[in-house]
C-alpha cells in the first residue's frame, strides 16, 4: 500500500511533467474572480477583487514598451486587491526526499557543487506562502483556449507571509515576511508568449540565524512559435535576483538562470531548459545554520541549477 509520504512524492514528481498552465473563472463583467495556476515550481490559487466596482480593465496594445508604460503610470493607483495562496511543489518535494530518502539523496551528489535533486529544486527559499497584492491589474488580448488563465499585467505592492525557510533542501521553521514593489505580467498570443517580472523589496525572518535582506530581481522570458531569427534572442529568457544584508548592505546571495526554449512545430507547447547557479555567502546564516556548524570549511556555497519544464 502506498503511504501518504509516497503519494506526496509521486504527486510532486508528476508535476515535473505537467505543462505550466493556469485556468480562470470567466471574468467578464465580474467584480471578483478566482484564478488557479498549476506549475511544477509554482502553483497557486488567487482571489481577485476590484476596488472600483468594475471589471479588470482591458489594454489593447501589442508593444511590450506600451505595456510597461501603462503599468508604471498607474503604479500608485490601486484598483485591485488579490489574496493568493501558493505552493512550490518541486522545491518542497526536494526537502521530503532529503529527509525521508537520505540514501537516494546522497546518490544524487555527483560533485561538490552538483546534487541532482538540489539542482532541480534550487532557487526557492520557501515551500509555500500567503500573499496580499494591492495595485493595478490590466488584461491583454490573448488566444481563446481552455485553461486561458492569467493573461494580465500587475504593478503595485506585494506582501508575502510564510512559516518555513528552505536551506540546502532542509525545511527550517521560520516565520518570515516579505514586502516588495512589483511590475509583473504575462501576455499569450498566437505567435508568442511573453512573461516578465521586475521587483525590489525587503525580507524579514523570525529565525535570528537567517539574515534580513534587501533584494532586487529581474525576469524576462519570451517564446516564439512562428518567428525565425537570432537563436539567442528569440525563445530565451533569464532570471536574476541579488540579495543584500540589511545590517551592512553586503551581498549575501546571487541567483541567475538562463532559459532556452524549444517550441514544437505543430503545437504551442515548448520544452524549456534552464541552466544557472545560486551563490550564497556564509554571512546569510549564523549559529547552527552556518557552514562551520555544518562541518563545511568553505565560507560560501555555490550550487548549479538545472530546470527542465514544459510550457504552452
Amino acid at each position: 500500500m502506498v503511504n501518504y509520504l509516497s503519494m506526496k512524492l509521486l504527486l510532486a514528481a508528476a508535476l515535473l511533467f505537467l505543462p505550466a498552465r493556469s485556468f480562470a473563472e470567466e471574468a467578464a463583467g465580474k467584480r471578483t474572480t478566482v484564478e488557479i495556476e498549476l506549475d511544477p515550481y509554482y502553483s497557486a490559487i488567487g482571489v481577485y477583487n476590484s476596488l472600483t466596482g468594475k471589471p479588470i480593465p482591458h489594454l489593447k496594445v501589442a508593444s511590450e514598451v506600451e505595456i510597461y508604460k501603462e503599468l508604471i503610470a498607474n503604479f500608485y493607483r490601486p484598483r485591485t486587491l488579490i489574496i493568493e495562496a501558493s505552493l512550490n511543489p518541486l522545491p518542497y518535494a526536494g526537502t521530503l526526499i532529503k529527509r525521508h530518502q537520505p540514501g537516494l539523496y546522497g546518490d544524487m551528489q555527483w560533485s561538490s557543487n552538483l546534487n541532482a535533486v538540489q539542482a532541480v529544486t534550487a532557487g526557492f527559499e520557501e515551500p509555500w506562502a500567503l500573499s496580499l497584492f494591492l495595485g493595478n491589474v490590466v488584461s491583454f488580448d490573448t488566444i481563446k483556449k481552455s485553461f486561458q488563465g492569467k493573461r494580465n499585467g500587475y504593478s503595485g505592492l506585494l506582501v508575502d507571509l510564510g512559516t518555513h525557510h528552505i536551506k540546502d533542501n532542509v525545511l527550517i521553521r521560520d516565520n518570515w515576511v516579505q514586502m516588495e514593489g512589483k511590475l509583473k505580467g504575462e501576455q499569450i498570443l498566437t505567435d508568442r508568449s511573453l512573461r516578465w517580472s521586475f521587483r525590489g523589496g525587503a525580507k524579514f525572518h523570525g529565525d535570528r540565524h537567517i539574515s534580513d535582506s534587501f533584494f532586487v530581481g529581474f525576469r524576462r522570458s519570451r517564446t516564439d512559435f512562428k518567428e525565425k531569427g537570432s537563436f539567442w534572442l528569440l525563445n530565451s529568457g533569464f532570471e536574476y535576483t541579488s540579495d543584500f544584508s540589511q545590517e551592512k548592505l553586503e551581498p549575501i546571495r546571487h541567483f541567475l538562470v538562463f532559459d532556452k526554449k524549444f517550441p514544437a512545430k505543430k503545437s504551442r507547447m515548448a520544452f524549456t531548459l534552464g541552466l544557472g547557479f545560486v551563490w550564497t555567502a556564509d554571512k546569510k546564516y549564523s549559529g547552527p545554520l552556518s557552514s562551520s556548524a555544518a562541518g563545511t570549511k568553505t565560507p560560501n556555497s555555490f550550487q548549479f541549477i538545472l530546470r527542465p519544464n514544459l510550457e504552452f
